[in-house]
């Protein structure tokens, strides 16, 4: 069965060098970011590989940081 990869907000924050939880908010509302995979009541998840996309395409400075 293959794995699947998943982030929250929180995993998204720290991927992006720990920005506050408004601007992690702010970025996630974005029309090009991803779309969330499922919102649950913890919060809405997406896809890494969705999430590493639009950090590549986006903010390519910090494509060097630590996934």
């Amino acid at each position: 069965m293959a794995k699947l990869n998943l982030m929250g907000a929180h995993e998204i924050r720290v991927r992006l060098g720990g920005i506050s939880r408004q601007r992690t908010y702010q970025l996630t509302q974005r029309a090009d970011f991803p779309t969330p995979v499922a919102e649950l009541q913890a919060g809405k998840v997406w896809r890494a590989e969705d999430v590493e996309t639009w950090i590549k395409s986006r903010r390519p400075h910090q494509d060097d940081l630590d996934s």
